[in-house]
């Protein structure tokens, strides 16, 4: 049985490997309950097959994770009861409407039909996609995918969030919406993991963050120590060994 004072989700060793590339390696994470914990990283560094593999989509080569205490591939039913997932890609039924699609879900979860309605009643509204009533998924644009993405993640009250790019092709007042359900899940007890590569946003949502690069996490911990008395980009730039290429040769741009 898992308790609050567990890691809302540990990783052990996790590995995985595509033909010839290693897409992730050793991955060692530790995220606290109760916290907004960010994952950053340039991209190919790793971050969404990690997660992919955290939350039981991906099952890794070697390496265990357990979500408050559960683990993941041991007893996957409890685990993913637990986690609500924003997945890369978030594929879902496209020929539905938003409603039928947190309808149908909510069922096969096994919520009962009256607290299915209410609380996708409460996500529509929230998200602002009750005025798309009449909308299938496959007519929604990218952003709007991503909040119908959230509402399916939110609605069997899961105590971990995982979401991967969330705010990627959201505009800024559903942005702000966004913002401010997580935070409200947060302070309600809940915990978060977002993964992305604006270290801005981050440093703005976020009280702990890791840093992965080549497939390994190289910092992790509260933000105040991994960026240290710079910006998290400061702390990034210098820990990835990332570098500018400047901008010679491109005279020709000048008016």
């Amino acid at each position: 049985m898992s308790t609050r004072s567990e890691p809302a989700l540990q990783t052990v060793g996790l590995r995985k490997a595509f033909s010839e590339h290693v897409a992730v390696d050793d991955v060692h994470l530790t995220v606290p309950a109760g916290s907004f914990y960010g994952l950053v990283g340039p991209n190919g560094a790793g971050k969404t097959t990690t997660l992919a593999m955290t939350v039981g989509l991906l099952r890794p080569d070697a390496g265990s994770a357990q979500i408050f205490g559960v683990d993941v591939w041991r007893d996957t039913v409890q685990a993913k009861a637990l986690v609500g997932v924003l997945p890369d890609g978030n594929a879902m039924p496209e020929r539905l409407t938003g409603r039928e699609v947190l309808t149908y879900l909510g069922l096969l979860r096994g919520l009962p039909p009256a607290v299915v309605a209410e609380r996708t009643d409460e996500l529509l509204h929230v998200l602002e996609l009750d005025s798309a009533e009449r909308t299938l998924v496959i007519e929604y644009s990218t952003g709007m995918r991503k909040k119908i993405g959230l509402a399916v993640a939110l609605l069997h009250a899961p105590r971990l969030l995982v979401l991967d790019e969330p705010f990627e092709a959201v505009d800024p007042i559903s942005a702000a919406t966004v913002k401010a359900i997580l935070r409200r899940f947060v302070e309600g007890g809940g915990s978060v993991i977002i993964s992305s590569h604006v270290m801005a946003l981050v440093e703005q949502l976020c009280d702990h963050v890791g840093i992965m690069s080549d497939g390994r996490v190289v910092a992790a911990g509260p933000l105040a120590d991994v960026r240290g008395a710079g910006t998290l980009e400061d702390a990034f730039v210098d820990l990835v060994g990332a570098q500018t290429r400047g901008t010679e040769g491109l005279a020709w741009l000048t008016a």
